[in-house]
């Protein structure tokens, strides 16, 4: 089984007031994400807001969540920006200073060709001998890894490992195991949205990379090992919960705030802050979250 396995959260990063990383929080944070037992953490994605953040940050948080996980589980950074040799240059950062895997998105705003696409993971891929992770997620991006390119990026770089999902369809992940596991059996496929966690491992797949790990980890972490162990009944009911989970990442947009609003209110963190644009959510999303938080049994009724 390759080390990228199971659970992998995507780390949200806590800000103060001022819009300063929090170091003393986010360790908190990252110490009670492990305790609920999950199998690896991602620093620096999506739901990390590593979008909004300056390169002077990113590398402040990436050094700090590296070296506070102390390798209990596995570490993954985002080091994806438009441009290929900033990109590069934060993957040089991530290797230099401990981590396990590097996850890199296609290159957003422009549109790209499939080959222009290839082009930029390879670049990556050759200049730093580091495991990495290709991330699709066409509703950030715009444009869809298709399964055909991800076989052809497996095949011609040994060190692309593996494959996280984040799209609103099983069939997209099932072309991309198919089309990759027969000729890599190592080669690690994730969900990104958890609702898809399950079919993603009937499929053959790996695991997901849940947002709903920084509130609520013991969910997803019952549902993998559930099924590893072979109790298919628990397994269904778990993911039942989990799709109960992703009506809450609608409700604003960005999401960034409605998952600390999650966390704080289940006991993981009280920064709550979220880098601008973006903004604290309305009461009405504080009430149906709270009220979705209770119905999972992780807040008292």
């Amino acid at each position: 089984m390759s080390r990228f396995h199971g659970v992998i959260p995507p780390v949200v990063t806590l800000f103060r007031p001022d819009d300063q990383f929090d170091p003393e929080q986010q360790a908190r944070l990252i110490d009670k994400i492990i305790a609920g037992g999950v199998h690896g953490l991602f620093f620096l994605g999506s739901t990390g807001e590593a979008a909004h953040m300056t390169t002077q940050m990113r590398r402040e948080v990436a050094e700090f969540a590296i070296a506070h996980t102390a390798g209990r589980v596995p570490v993954m950074v985002g080091i994806s920006v438009p441009g290929t040799a900033e990109s590069i240059g934060l993957a040089e950062h991530a290797a230099a200073h401990g981590a396990d895997a590097i996850v890199a998105i296609n290159p957003y705003y422009s549109s790209l060709s499939q080959d222009g696409i290839y082009r930029y993971f390879r670049a990556i891929a050759d200049a730093v001998p580091l495991p990495m992770m290709v991330y699709n997620f066409p509703g950030a991006t715009g444009q869809d890894i298709s399964p055909e390119l991800v076989r052809r990026l497996a095949l011609d770089c040994e060190s692309i490992v593996g494959f996280k999902d984040t799209v609103d369809t099983i069939s997209h992940i099932r072309r991309v195991i198919s089309a990759v596991k027969p000729e890599r059996p190592d080669f690690v496929v994730l969900a990104g949205f958890e609702e898809y966690m399950l079919l993603t491992l009937i499929l053959g797949g790996d695991g997901s990379v849940p947002a709903s790990g920084n509130f609520a980890p013991r969910i997803a972490v019952s549902l993998y090992e559930a099924f590893r162990a072979g109790d298919y009944e628990t397994a269904f009911a778990v993911q039942r919960q989990l799709a109960d989970i992703m009506p809450l990442y609608w409700l604003e947009s960005p999401y960034f705030a409605t998952v600390k609003t999650a966390m704080k209110l289940a006991g993981l963190a009280e920064a709550t802050t979220v880098m601008p644009p973006s903004q604290d959510p309305s009461p009405e999303t504080v009430a149906i979250v709270a009220t979705t938080l209770r119905k999972l049994g992780v807040l008292d009724k």
